[in-house]
């Protein structure tokens, strides 16, 4: 089971967030936007990419990402949920 700390600091590394700790990133913080992490649409290009690599699994489902991608929390809920499928 993936945890939020860990999708974090896989987050951190694969988009190379050089100045920012998981520590610093709420569960249920905006990962994209000016009120959140700030990522953008090449940000969520490469995330998808982390995901599958790192943790196997693939959105399929474009139309669900905005919900999929909202938070690290419901990130790694959809990762554990396909993980357990």
């Amino acid at each position: 089971m993936v945890t939020t700390d860990v999708l974090k600091e896989k987050i951190i590394e694969g988009l190379n967030l050089e100045d920012i700790d998981a520590s610093e990133i709420g569960d249920t913080d905006p990962l994209f936007g000016d009120d959140g992490l700030g990522l953008d649409s090449v940000d969520a290009i490469e995330l998808t990419l982390v995901i599958e690599k790192e943790f196997g699994v693939k959105v399929t489902n474009i139309a669900d990402a905005e919900t999929i991608f909202a938070t690290a929390e419901s990130l790694c809920n959809f990762i554990n949920e396909q993980q357990n499928a």
